[in-house]
């Protein structure tokens, strides 16, 4: 996430207290965020803007019963899961994947989001080329290790929290991200750089 939404500046705790000011600020500023994962889950972009506001009216709604939690970041990204878990069971089929570098969205694409590795003089073409590689080798990840990778490498979430968003055991987190960092260095050529 963008911003950090703890202790003062939990948006549900505030909007419980009748301060709308934080709540309004997480929208505006976290609203790419949750478009980009969704995306990055396989949604249109259509879709994920239907699943991002899906996720802010059910944050909005919960204030009143809303209990603080460790990390609001850690709970606001459970309901956003829990959204896509809801919706796909709705479809009742599987969702195809969408192209993780899609620039459609305002946000930064997958690769532009990663630190750059190479030199500054490397081609439209060339970054264009390792984008489309990335994307693909992703898609390739099966749904649960693409989700244990989305939190803790993308959103940066500590192992613990993955848990407990997840709920798996933080051995299955490590073991997920181990695999999915395997399966990217095969699907980009060996033991290069994931």
């Amino acid at each position: 996430m963008k911003g950090t939404w703890d202790g003062d500046r939990d948006p549900l705790a505030a909007l419980r207290a009748g301060d709308r000011g934080p709540f309004e600020e997480f929208v505006r500023t976290e609203a790419g965020t949750f478009l980009g994962f969704f995306q990055r889950l396989g949604a249109e972009r259509g879709e994920a803007e239907d699943l991002a506001q899906e996720v802010f009216l059910k944050l909005y709604k919960s204030a009143p019963t809303y209990a603080d939690q460790s990390r609001f970041s850690s709970y606001a990204l459970r309901v956003a899961r829990n959204a896509w878990i809801d919706r796909r069971r709705r479809k009742a089929v599987r969702v195809d994947g969408a192209s993780l570098d899609d620039t459609q969205d305002e946000g930064a694409s997958l690769l532009e989001r990663l630190p750059s590795q190479g030199p500054e003089t490397s081609s439209r073409a060339e970054r264009a080329e390792e984008r489309e590689r990335l994307a693909a080798a992703l898609r390739l990840l099966p749904e649960s290790h693409a989700s244990v990778f989305e939190l803790a490498v993308l959103q940066e979430l500590p192992y613990s929290e993955v848990s407990a968003v997840l709920g798996i055991p933080v051995g299955t987190v490590k073991s997920r991200v181990f695999h999915a960092l395997r399966k990217l260095r095969e699907a980009l050529g060996g033991g290069g750089e994931a």
